[in-house]
């Protein structure tokens, strides 16, 4: 076989290797919430989505932790207009409620959720976020905070139709691409130093 042949058979392994890892990670994503119950020091939302916002305030109100953080906010969001979202929230609920303005993207939410968990103490939280943006946020989060329990609290958008992604053009494209960048997460975590406790 010539070199050509070589490579092409070699892209097309690695295009094989893609689709079946694609198909494994968009039939394995969260279907429901497994825990429900536990208490953990706090609640952590990444944005992203309304609905993670108010899922987070309804579980600060519930009291499953003491205290809500919200990363990656746009600036100029403050947490009054935060608890607009929230129906009938007591004022006193601010007190509890830190937001983080600095993180653009999952590995800046990790790093932030990091920064602000290590002030606090906080050796457990439980990680609001889309189903299907929780594998990579688990692998981001995790690696920054390793002595962190976290417990997945997955929300589910109406528009990404995970369930029947295959029909959904969009939601297919959107699965794509999470599960790229889920794989880059990965790789980079394999060839860097894994972090110590803070």
């Amino acid at each position: 076989m010539k070199v050509g042949g070589f490579v092409l058979a070699g892209l097309l392994g690695l295009a094989a290797l893609w689709v079946a890892g694609f198909v494994w990670f968009a039939t394995t994503l969260p279907a429901r919430v497994e825990d429900e119950h536990s208490h953990t020091d706090a609640i952590v939302v990444l944005t992203g989505g309304s609905e993670r916002l108010t899922t987070g305030l309804a579980l600060l109100q519930a009291g499953l932790a003491r205290q809500l953080f919200i990363s990656g906010v746009h600036r100029g969001v403050e947490i009054a207009d935060i608890l607009k979202l929230a129906n009938n929230a007591p004022p006193e609920l601010a007190a509890t409620i830190a937001l983080g303005h600095v993180a653009g993207d999952t590995v800046g939410n990790a790093a932030e959720t990091a920064q602000w968990a290590t002030r606090h103490d906080v050796r457990s939280l439980r990680l609001v976020t889309g189903a299907y943006h929780m594998p990579r946020s688990l692998t981001e989060l995790g690696y920054a905070m390793p002595d962190v329990a976290i417990v997945p609290h997955p929300v589910f958008p109406e528009g990404v139709k995970s369930q029947e992604w295959w029909r959904w053009p969009g939601t297919a494209a959107l699965l794509a691409t999470e599960y790229t960048k889920y794989l880059a997460a990965v790789a980079r975590h394999w060839f860097l130093p894994r972090k110590s406790a803070p």
